[in-house]
């Protein structure tokens, strides 16, 4: 008898009869001999719905009181699927984060797991329960509710499939697997049929929003393969799963993008030890991430550039934090950025045993006059800053010269 972990999404549970239909489909599984654990996210569109509330008491809201709140979605879903399986005439229990004990460290709407509690989940699932934990929330040691931050059920069903050694952890998503791009912006996307950790990692980080970053994370620490697919069809999907000698025959695996970058530059600065260190610890203290960083060289006079990227939904903040930054440390040219940027990228572990990758795509990316204003390259990737309205096309274009529509990548004297 396996044990198989499936955690269904938003648009999969949007309304009572999708929610009949999930357990109708976790129903046909566990007949065929399979112990079955549910993991469930609130309803499409319900944790903006509340957030929105909470907009109208507080202009910042209380992350304790937020986490209380947004868990509430989750516990509608798994309440009503378990009343769906019992109308089924078969047995189901559900549970909350706190129920089960998944314990968590006490960072409010973004906390991380540390431990679970299975006991109670495997003697309901040994009882022959079709068992469902709500996704997103956990407790921390104080006994408050926390949440995971945005995706974090896909990061819930990891954790538990971790936990009680199963056999799967099925991901089911409105689109059929993982692609090597963005179907919505490239017609030839490919459907994958299995893709390393290392590569989810990097797509994942990069803007691909088919898998939670930190599921994957799990995933790779506690080795457990992950199967992502449709809820809407029986389509095999993709799996997730360790690097083998196939996946390093492929020089590139995808191409994805995040819009959701700004660019900002801190000019005329001292040229001098501890300055990147007054420049980031503030922004560091601010909860506010920083990818790409570029100094540039000093020209002589003393003084240099310090360029670097943030979350978008991040650049006014960090615009005025950095103005007061410019002010102490003496940047004599001060502040300026841009929010209408892309970072754009490429990923293959076969990137490791392959010259030329890089080059390729600079040179391709010339070829459509889009110009590159910041690079960062990993050994199974690299990335490109480039203005946001050549997003669609830089896609199209990298995902055909590296033929990515075709099973076999190209021969690299090929690129």
């Amino acid at each position: 008898m396996a044990l198989i972990v499936q955690k269904f999404g938003g648009t999969s549970v949007a309304n009572p009869d999708k929610i009949k239909a999930v357990a109708e489909r976790v129903l046909r599984k566990q007949a065929e001999g399979n112990q079955m654990l549910v993991v469930l996210s609130a309803m499409s569109g319900e944790t903006n719905r509340l957030t929105d509330f909470a907009m109208e008491m507080q202009q910042f809201p209380d992350s304790r009181e937020m986490d209380v709140l947004l868990s509430s979605g989750e516990q509608v879903t798994v309440s009503l699927f378990s009343m769906a399986v019992k109308a089924q005439g078969k047995q189901g229990i559900s549970y909350l984060g706190d129920q089960v004990r998944i314990n968590t460290d006490d960072a409010h709407t973004h906390a991380r797991i540390l431990s679970i509690d299975t006991e109670k989940i495997q003697t309901a699932l040994d009882k022959g329960n079709v068992v469902t934990v709500a996704g997103f929330q956990g407790v921390a040691q104080s006994g408050d509710i926390t949440t995971l931050g945005r995706g974090g059920s896909d990061t819930t069903a990891v954790a538990l499939a971790a936990a009680l050694r199963a056999d799967a952890c099925e991901i089911f998503t409105d689109v059929e697997g993982v692609y090597t791009t963005d179907p919505n912006i490239c017609n030839k996307a490919r459907k994958i049929d299995k893709i390393s950790y290392d590569e989810m990692l990097e797509l994942a980080s990069l803007g691909a929003k088919v898998l939670d970053i930190r599921s994957v994370t799990f995933a790779k620490q506690h080795n457990v393969p992950i199967h992502v697919r449709s809820t809407f069809t029986e389509t095999e999907g993709t799996w997730v799963i360790e690097e083998d000698s196939e996946m390093e025959g492929r020089v590139v695996s995808g191409v994805t993008y995040n819009k959701n970058e700004a660019r900002i530059t801190i000019s005329g600065v001292p040229d001098q030890p501890g300055i990147a260190s007054k420049i980031f610890t503030p922004i560091s203290d601010a909860d506010i991430l920083v990818d790409m960083i570029i100094q540039n060289q000093d020209t002589g006079n003393g003084m240099t550039d310090m360029t670097f990227t943030v979350a978008r939904s991040d650049y006014e903040r960090t615009i005025n934090l950095l103005n007061e930054i410019a002010e102490k440390i003496g940047a004599r040219e001060g502040v300026h950025g841009a929010d209408n940027i892309t970072k754009i990228s490429i990923v293959g572990v076969g990137m490791r045993n392959h010259s030329g990758i890089a080059s390729t795509m600079f040179r391709v990316l010339s070829r459509e006059g889009i110009n590159i204003s910041m690079i960062s390259t990993s050994e199974i990737k690299v990335s490109c800053i480039i203005e946001e309205k050549y997003t669609e096309l830089a896609v199209r274009t990298l995902h055909d010269a590296f033929e990515l529509d075709k099973e076999n990548m190209p021969e690299e004297e090929e690129l």
